[in-house]
């Protein structure tokens, strides 16, 4: 593609993705110098370029001036590299800035590219990504169940190692969406949504062993907040109690990505007993040949 910055932005814009790639390959060597100046050489002025890609695909429609996208690109990488030092003078971890959200914006990150119209494309690399990283990516950018606490909890691993498979997430995420931005495939339409409704909507009707059987392998594996809790049979205990106690759960959000289905659900106490479980669930299927293998559940817990 050639052209100008504001002719390859305006471009881009309008839903090009192979567009952002050209405008990214244009600058990328400035926005490293930017990052190098201000962190040194290494992984953290490596991470600031990386989120600051993601930040720019993502705020692309906010550029009000096209022709000034290089200087626009560099001031994301000078604000990722301050976010890092001030982060460095701290006691405590800190959050990385949310790179797929713009700030202030209500919402959550795949609406924002959905509007773009590149959610293909995102997803087209995320289901590249190896499955213990897609499944972080996913929930970090992907659900409402987000923070690396979290992630942690529903992973049951450490949040360094949340962090660090975030880090290597974006990394390989932004090298794939520049990669393939001419040549991603078009997904095919999912039932995802339709698929989980139907399961949750069977469940809360009590029928139990069709859903289990309709979804899980008979060797299917199960954990809660990182703790097995055994089989699918652990799952009808759980609903017995919860339905027994007149709660039922509602679909709030499902997505998936290459052999993973989240779901996110409600719960809805009786009256009676408004406090009896927590607000929601996160479920993440991993799957094989059609069936869960091994779900993961965590509890979303009241803010």
């Amino acid at each position: 593609m050639i052209g100008t910055d504001a002719e390859v932005v305006r471009a881009a814009q309008d839903g090009d993705t192979a567009a952002f790639a050209v405008l990214a390959g244009r600058h990328l060597a400035g926005m490293r110098a930017t990052a190098i100046a201000l962190l040194g050489y290494g992984a953290d002025a490596e991470d600031a370029v990386q989120d600051a890609l993601l930040t720019g695909l993502d705020r692309l429609g906010q550029l009000r001036d096209p022709d000034a996208a290089g200087s626009w690109l560099n001031a994301i990488v000078r604000n990722n590299a301050r976010l890092r030092l001030r982060a460095a003078t701290r006691t405590v971890p800190v959050a990385d800035p949310e790179p797929l959200l713009p700030a202030g914006a209500a919402g959550r990150p795949d609406d924002a590219l959905e509007r773009a119209g590149r959610r293909d494309w995102v997803r087209h690399a995320v289901d590249a990504l190896p499955e213990q990283i897609r499944e972080t990516v996913l929930l970090r950018y992907f659900t409402d169940f987000s923070s690396y606490r979290q992630i942690a909890e529903v992973c049951g691993v450490p949040v360094g190692t949340v962090r660090s498979r975030l880090r290597d997430g974006r990394r390989a995420l932004t090298s794939m969406l520049l990669a393939t931005a001419e040549s991603y495939p078009e997904r095919e339409p999912e039932n995802v949504w339709e698929d989980a409704a139907g399961a949750i909507a069977a469940g809360s009707r009590g029928d139990y062993a069709a859903m289990l059987a309709g979804i899980f392998h008979r060797d299917a594996r199960l954990t809660l907040e990182g703790r097995p809790i055994g089989g699918p049979g652990a799952l009808i205990g759980m609903m017995d109690f919860t339905y027994g106690a007149g709660v039922r759960t509602r679909l709030r959000e499902a997505t998936a990505g290459r052999d993973l289905l989240i779901w996110e659900t409600d719960f809805v106490n009786p009256p009676d007993d408004p406090e009896h479980c927590p607000p929601g669930m996160v479920w993440v299927h991993s799957v094989r040949d059609g069936r869960t293998r091994h779900l993961k559940m965590a509890y979303a817990r009241a803010a």
